[in-house]
């Protein structure tokens, strides 16, 4: 049932959910996020040379409804019902994390599939359901434990109502299997804002918001990180890095030192070793709004006083945020608890998951972290890994784990750090 409106004076400031879009490359994620926030996600040169989402881009939107309507067409994300010119109530604040779908950028996709509260799974009228990458995920969303999913049916603009319908078939046959076998199934076109009410009613009845801790100590999962400055910008008017990502549990304000983990490759005593980082918050975004303190809940940017060369590119991308000496254990070598699945996901070919190696190279996603481990111990149901990069994690968190097969990595089940 929808929650009872109240009438606001002002919006929160910060997002309360994150919500993901999911789905196969091309089934029209970015151009429902424009139709849902206003804004095009794929900024990046490559991106916009490719057509395609390389990063995890994110955008801000308030779920609104009309008093005076009824029904789906009450809902909209404009501050003037489009039907009767009402002024709307605003209902909750949400960030959208849009994923990429391209079968080459998976682990960014996994990775960022950990800060999902809900998904928008996209799945395209016009082609065969299910195509490799809705196939595997729809798999990382039920490894990784995301409850809640609404499946978008778009492109209907481009099927006739007969090829509709056995695409609807399609999806249902696909999803009957799963946990998500309830999921409601909304068709639209992205490209015409056709049935985009419908879609934001789906959010505020299906994806509930998620229960957090604020007493606790502040963690944050880094999805991004990113120098601001401008070429040619004076060395006097230089801004420090920022960090982009969502905090799990606690709060963070201004002025607060923090400590990020594993931190930068350092040289000690002739060795290689990784130095976790210290730095203070300079100041913190939600949306375009600067807040003197976050909560944990949606999407932020915490902007520091690091060097701007420390960030740029997404270097700290996987990295975990918290107070010093209160963040997460650092992992150079994994012992998994393996789960494997009967096949492997996202290759068109029926592939059986074949055991786990000693030397195997394999990619391993925990939290917002990729990396790859070098298997050196094999046991019944449990590897050793020599890591890469290492990672941030707790004991009992869930690593995704997916093997090279041609020139891709699939997904082939997922680990328990033990």
């Amino acid at each position: 049932m929808p929650r009872k409106l109240k009438e606001k004076t002002e919006i929160l400031e910060q997002p309360i959910m994150n919500i993901g879009l999911c789905g196969h490359v091309d089934h029209g994620k970015t151009t429902l996020l424009e139709r849902l926030s206003g804004k095009w996600t794929d900024t990046h040169s490559e991106e916009l040379r490719r057509g395609i989402t390389i990063r995890l881009g994110y955008a801000d939107t308030v779920i609104r409804k009309c008093t005076k309507c009824k029904g789906t067409h009450s809902y909209t994300v404009k501050e003037k019902c489009l039907n009767c010119n009402s002024k709307t109530v605003p209902l909750k604040k949400v960030s959208f994390v849009d994923a990429p779908g391209h079968e080459s950028l998976m682990a960014t996709m996994l990775s960022g599939t950990t800060i999902m509260d809900g998904v928008l799974l996209l799945i395209a009228a016009n082609e065969h359901c299910p195509q490799p990458q809705t196939r595997e995920h729809l798999m990382a969303l039920q490894i990784i434990g995301v409850k809640n999913v609404v499946i978008i049916q778009n492109k209907i603009d481009l099927v006739t109502e007969e090829e509709a319908l056995n695409n609807y078939k399609e999806i249902k046959e696909f999803i009957k299997t799963t946990q998500y076998k309830d999921a409601p199934i909304i068709p639209i076109s992205a490209q015409h804002s056709i049935n985009i009410d419908a879609v934001i009613e789906a959010i505020e009845l299906y994806l509930p918001i998620p229960k957090r801790d604020a007493s606790k100590d502040p963690i944050m999962f880094v999805a991004r990180s990113f120098d601001v400055n401008k070429p040619n910008t004076t060395p006097e008017n230089l801004i420090g890095g920022v960090l982009g990502g969502s905090l799990i549990q606690g709060e963070f304000e201004v002025g607060q030192n923090i400590e990020i983990k594993p931190g930068i490759e350092v040289e000690a005593q002739n060795k290689k070793v990784w130095k976790p980082i210290e730095t203070k918050i300079s100041g913190l975004m939600t949306g375009s709004k600067s807040v003197n303190k976050v909560m944990p809940c949606g999407s932020i940017g915490v902007l520091t006083l690091l060097d701007p060369s420390m960030v740029k590119s997404d270097s700290l991308t996987g990295s975990v945020v918290g107070l010093p000496g209160k963040t997460l254990p650092v992992w150079h070598e994994l012992f998994l608890e393996i789960h494997l699945l009967e096949r492997v996901v996202g290759a068109k070919e029926e592939l059986e998951v074949e055991p786990i190696k000693m030397g195997e190279i394999l990619m391993l996603n925990v939290n917002s972290a990729a990396t790859v481990g070098s298997v050196f111990s094999v046991k019944k149901n449990e590897i050793k890994c020599k890591l890469q990069l290492p990672i941030c994690a707790q004991k009992e968190s869930l690593v995704t784990i997916s093997r090279r097969i041609g020139n891709r990595f699939r997904l082939i089940g997922y680990g328990i750090i033990k």
